[in-house]
């Protein structure tokens, strides 16, 4: 593996690094403008892997970012870099490639890196160097091969064997902070379980990479000290991967908590057993985390197993997510329309377990096969498989953003339409404002948020207004105001779900008001999406939709990158 470029005792010459974080493509679940817009924010999170690259570079080169989502990329930017480094997902993959053009024009050489880059390294065949895999593992011989003279390469690291106890602190000083409504940091990489259209064991691994105790608060230190407080984002794919590693860490999470008056509240991505360790969720109470993201995915037992998602099985759904509310942690969750094993119409079992359980978020989304994935792979073994160009031009052409425009990019096993049908009966239950808010009622009813001890935390105290801080009041008149306008008929449905908060759990408040706003995004996004997929179904009514060739069955392997060095 090569030196991380950070501890290498080298000297190296000067050089200016712009890092560019691409445009998430059309519209997504995920971009929550609307929300952020409430906050005073362009852009939910900073680029996180970005930073992180930055903090492996030499001392010596001067770092820039850029994050399009938030921000222009200006001619200045272009003029003042040596080297442009970029990429990300695959949503973010046609601004890359704008941003590839953008660097060339001006003569600069372009690196790409990430997650989409490591899966489809052929789709960025025009970048001047592919630094593909994790970044700690091959940047020193990038760094290398730069400082030497090369300007053309393919830079792979080995797969699942990087360290990451030696990944330095992310560069949080290239942020601008309030371009964002929170920040993220990371503990572990990979997940063990085996479901077969995840990319996330395909990039990371089934055994969990940790970090140390030590190596996080110390992130925790750097961010306290340069300011930031509240939201922090554990990104882990699934942060109780490897629940030994997390059960040692979390007593000191707690006791740095406490040490500081609780200046955060975390969030991060747990797979639904959580529910049956109440050590665990006990501790993650304590060290203040306040919602998870669960992979659901689907309510039907059979369709689980296919997915080799047995985790979920066994179980009820529903007892276990309201034992996640009642250790004061609310859940939002994925589910996926699509699979080969569904029976008929699956949309009702999905609105009632949607109802059951009383999550109020869910991203609802047509099965997608990722590259690199088993679904991928067996999908391309039976001949059934769209070329990848069929996403990379709805992307471009059609504004396609995540799963829910741009799915179904396989010959399904039951018929397109009912499919589509399914998934448009979904959403336009599960968001209309009388339904999602009942949700909410549900949640806030549920919703057990622990009493915080902050009386070490050393920050002025916060400006009140008859005992309420000033901040609450202006979101909430804000919020208020959004819904009246621009959502008028979600403004009774919020009106008795903030009525019944403050009556009967007021510490659940702020909590109402994060799903309050997130509506904002996902009730005109989900009605962005019922309108494409009707235009879908108009097409396939019409004849006017027609599958693309498919890939050959048992496709030949794409010839080998020619790499530069590998590690």
């Amino acid at each position: 593996m090569a030196d991380i470029a950070v501890i290498n005792p080298r000297s190296y010459s000067t050089c200016n690094v712009l890092l560019v974080a691409p445009r998430f493509s059309g519209q997504s679940y995920w971009n929550f403008q609307a929300a952020c817009e409430l906050y005073g924010a362009r852009f939910p999170a900073p680029p996180l892997g970005l930073i992180t690259v930055a903090a492996l570079l030499p001392s010596s080169w001067q770092c820039r970012l850029v994050n399009r989502n938030t921000e222009e990329l200006a001619e200045s930017d272009l003029d003042w870099a040596d080297l442009v480094m970029t990429g990300g997902m695959l949503p973010q993959q046609p601004d890359t490639h704008h941003v590839i053009e953008l660097a060339h024009r001006h003569g600069k050489p372009v690196v790409v890196g990430g997650p989409d880059a490591t899966s489809s390294p052929e789709a960025y065949a025009e970048s001047d160097f592919r630094v593909l895999g994790e970044a700690e593992g091959i940047i020193g011989a990038f760094i290398e091969a730069w400082e030497s003279g090369v300007r053309h390469g393919v830079f792979e690291a080995e797969k699942f064997a990087i360290d990451i106890t030696r990944t330095p602190i992310p560069r949080f000083d290239l942020l601008k902070r309030r371009q964002y409504t929170y920040l993220g940091v990371q503990f572990a990489r990979g997940c063990p379980f085996t479901c077969e259209f995840c990319d996330i064991i395909e990039l990371y691994g089934r055994v969990p990479r940790v970090k140390t105790a030590e190596q996080m608060l110390a992130e925790l230190d750097h961010v306290y000290e340069i300011g930031y407080r509240g939201h922090l984002d554990f990104v882990d794919d699934n942060f109780i991967g490897n629940k030994k590693a997390v059960k040692a860490f979390l007593p000191h999470l707690i006791a740095w908590q406490r040490e500081h008056g609780y200046p955060f509240e975390f969030s991060t991505e747990a797979s639904i057993n959580l529910a049956d360790d109440d050590a665990l969720l006990s501790l993650m109470r304590e060290a203040n985390f306040f919602t998870i993201f669960v992979g659901i995915e689907s309510p039907d037992t059979d369709t689980l197993v296919a997915m080799q998602k047995k985790q979920n099985t066994r179980r009820s759904l529903a007892d276990g997510v309201h034992k996640i509310y009642r250790a004061g942690i609310f859940v939002n969750a994925g589910f996926i329309v699509g699979f080969d094993s569904e029976k008929g119409s699956v949309a009702e079992a999905m609105i009632d377990c949607i109802e059951a359980t009383s999550i109020p978020f869910c991203t609802v989304g047509l099965l997608y096969a990722l590259p690199g994935t088993q679904l991928t792979r067996r999908l391309e073994r039976e001949g059934r498989l769209f070329p990848p160009d069929y996403t990379r031009r709805r992307m471009s052409e059609e504004g396609a953003g995540d799963q829910s425009t741009a799915g179904i990019n396989f010959e399904t096993a039951r018929p397109r339409r009912d499919i589509l049908l399914d998934y448009r009966t979904i959403l336009a239950r599960i968001y209309r404002p009388e339904d999602f808010f009942r949700r909410v009622r549900q949640v806030v009813r549920l919703l057990d948020r622990p009493k915080l001890d902050r009386s070490a935390s050393r920050d002025p105290p916060r400006p009140r207004f008859f005992g309420i801080p000033k901040r609450d009041i202006t979101l909430l008149r804000r919020l208020l105001w959004r819904i009246a306008v621009r959502q008028p008929g979600a403004l009774w449905p919020f009106c008795k779900a903030f009525c019944e908060c403050i009556r009967e759990n007021p510490r659940a408040i702020d909590y109402l008001g994060i799903l309050a706003a997130l509506y904002l995004h996902l009730g005109p996004f989900s009605r962005f999406v019922i309108a494409a997929v009707d235009r879908q179904i108009a097409e396939v009514d019409s004849g006017a939709w027609q599958p693309p060739p498919l890939e050959p069955a048992e496709r030949a392997a794409s010839a080998p990158l020619p790499l530069t060095q590998s590690a």
